[in-house]
């Protein structure tokens, strides 16, 4: 049988077992949802490709507990070729999405009433506060703000969810330390924060690596401690 990507793997066997058996027990249940754990896994990692016969003779090798049929040598090079390609497609990825993130800043960075700083974080005055009180690196802050990508698409924002956040400003990415020490009360910008001031190449959640960051941010308070 020729390699297949598993999920087409899956739509020709697993779903043909999954009607006849109807995983009606518990057993079965539990058996269909390791497998599409697995499935899951093999099918998001993008790099590996499933052929069934080999996938199987293996399992049934192991719960069998007979030798291997490939030597253990053969297997580690196996893997050690699998991490090479990941870690070739992860630095492309860097790349790219650090160029697409180069070319944004200089485009921004370009418009009219946008300010960059030494660092290199870009802010624009959307609203101007009254006050003159700012925060400094030792007080909390109160926020409500709006994230998104260079796409547009939106990874957090507490606007959405219709509460302001109350946090330590030592205790955010840079970007936010710079600049909401240079808001005062009432302030709304927007802020593009380079990736190096952001998370880098280890973001969290669905963030891409190199990612410049997009923010509207509203300082509702300070509160210093005492």
């Amino acid at each position: 049988m020729k390699k297949l990507a598993l999920a087409s793997a899956i739509a020709m066997s697993v779903s043909l077992n999954v009607q006849a058996a109807e995983l009606t027990s518990n057993t079965q249940i539990i058996n269909y949802g390791v497998g599409h754990n697995i499935g899951t896994q093999i099918l998001n990692d993008g790099t590996f490709t499933l052929n069934v016969d080999a996938f199987i003779a293996g399992l049934q090798d192991g719960m069998a507990n007979v030798p291997m049929a490939i030597d253990a040598a053969q297997i580690e090079e196996a893997f050690a070729e699998l991490q090479r390609m990941q870690e070739e497609k992860r630095a492309l990825q860097f790349e790219i999405f650090q160029a697409q993130s180069n070319a944004y800043l200089a485009e921004n960075g370009a418009k009219d009433g946008v300010v960059t700083t030494e660092s290199g974080l870009q802010y624009r005055v959307l609203v101007a506060g009254e006050g003159s009180k700012k925060p400094t690196i030792e007080d909390s802050v109160t926020t409500h703000y709006h994230g998104t990508l260079m796409d547009g698409a939106v990874f957090d924002s507490s606007v959405d969810r219709g509460e302001p956040v109350q946090f330590p400003l030592a205790g955010v990415i840079e970007g936010w330390t710079e600049a909401l020490q240079l808001m005062t009360i009432g302030d709304k910008w927007e802020l593009v924060i380079p990736p190096e001031l952001a998370y880098g190449e280890n973001p969290p959640g669905s963030i891409p690596p190199n990612s410049v960051l997009i923010f509207e941010v509203e300082l509702l308070g300070i509160d210093t401690p005492q």
